[in-house]
Formats: C-alpha cells, sequence, structure tokens
C-alpha cells in the first residue's frame, strides 16, 4: 500500500462517517425549533415531550459532527498539504467565514439550548433554538459553497508570480 492509497482511504473513511452528522443534525435542528414553537403556542406537553427526547440524540449527533469535521481539517494539513497549499487562499476564507458567522452562532447558543430549557424563559429558550437551527443552515451554505469550488475551481489562478 502506498502512502496516497493509505490517504485516501483514511479521508474515504472520515467524508464517509463526517456526512451523516451534520445532515442529520440540519434537519433535527429545524425539527426541534418546530416542536418547540408548537409546544409554545398549543401549549401540549407532548410537544414538549418530543422536543426532551429528541434534543438528547441531537446533543451527540452535533458532538459527533464536530469530532469528525475537526479530524477532516486536520486531515487537509496532513494527508493533503499540497492541495491545501495550492486551495487555501480560496478554501481558507470560505472556512473561517462558516466559523465565524454559523459555528459560533450554533455554539453560543447551543448550551441555552441544551441546558437552558429549565434555567431561562421560554421565550429565551426559543430564540436559542432557532439561532441553533439557523446556524445549521448558515453553515450548509458555507461548507457547500466550498465543496461547489472544489468540484468546479474557478476564478483562482496560479501564475508564475503567485496566486490571482
Amino acid at each position: 500500500m502506498t502512502a496516497l492509497l493509505l490517504a485516501r482511504a483514511q479521508s474515504a473513511f472520515t467524508v464517509s462517517f463526517h456526512f451523516l452528522f451534520p445532515v442529520f443534525s440540519i434537519g433535527l435542528a429545524s425539527f426541534l425549533a418546530m416542536l418547540e414553537a408548537l409546544w409554545l403556542i398549543t401549549g401540549k406537553g407532548v410537544y414538549a415531550n418530543l422536543f426532551r427526547y429528541w434534543i438528547k440524540i441531537f446533543a451527540v449527533v452535533f458532538a459527533m459532527g464536530v469530532v469528525s469535521g475537526l479530524v477532516m481539517s486536520y486531515q487537509f494539513g496532513t494527508n493533503w498539504s499540497v492541495f491545501s497549499d495550492k486551495a487555501g487562499p480560496v478554501i481558507g476564507p470560505l472556512m473561517a467565514y462558516e466559523v465565524m458567522t454559523a459555528f459560533f452562532l450554533e455554539a453560543g447558543f447551543l448550551g441555552v439550548m441544551l441546558f437552558g430549557i429549565n434555567r431561562v424563559g421560554p421565550r429565551l429558550h426559543f430564540v436559542a433554538t432557532m439561532a441553533v437551527a439557523i446556524g445549521t443552515f448558515i453553515s450548509a451554505f458555507w461548507i457547500v459553497a466550498v465543496n461547489s469550488w472544489m468540484q468546479t475551481p474557478v476564478g483562482h489562478e496560479i501564475g508564475a508570480e503567485g496566486y490571482h
């Protein structure tokens, strides 16, 4: 086995594993926001019970997505360092935008969403749940933008003088 084959196998495993978690957490965050809205509007306990059940699953899925995403970012630097060197001026800012606009939003309100249901008011808790749901969509936007550019890399040129 060559180092290239091992790097490809490792990346394929990590991407295959990681792919499941963000997709699930994007949909589940919206589902949780809908459940909490229905609970606040109707006052029916069934929505509260469903919310409390699914939020535990969301916490595990979100954490697994973060952990597997961190492994992928390290693989860009270790397994694909030449790619990172060449494409870094395009991919780096997009990934930074994802972290600054989406991940900080999600992480900032995730604690309130997970642990604040009995500590903050119901409206503030709903705002936190909505912020997490919106953050997952913003995150998906930036990641799809990165992947789109990787599949069709236009607007970036490597010339003799460096990057353009």
